[in-house]
């Protein structure tokens, strides 16, 4: 299965509630949040987008992981969604 993770920066406040359900959530140097497998090609923006797709069996923990952002940063959908 397929599925995508899709974390609005603009929206994210810091508070890494996201970190203790889902692992490949990261806290960044600039205070947001990140995400395993996210562009390393340079900085990323705090208004940025990251939208990262993933092929293995921790959908549960990424839904965990959006379920817990209080301010609806992060959201997860399964390929063929729309």
């Amino acid at each position: 299965m397929t599925y995508t993770i899709t974390l609005d920066r603009a929206a994210c406040d810091g508070i890494f509630a996201c970190l203790v359900r889902d692992d490949r959530f990261t806290e960044r140097e600039d205070g947001l949040a990140g995400i395993e497998g996210e562009a390393a090609d340079g900085p990323v923006s705090e208004t940025a987008t990251v939208t990262v797709s993933f092929d293995d069996d921790r959908l549960a923990d990424a839904e965990q992981a959006a379920a817990a952002c209080p301010v609806d940063a992060i959201s997860v959908t399964e390929e063929g969604e729309s």
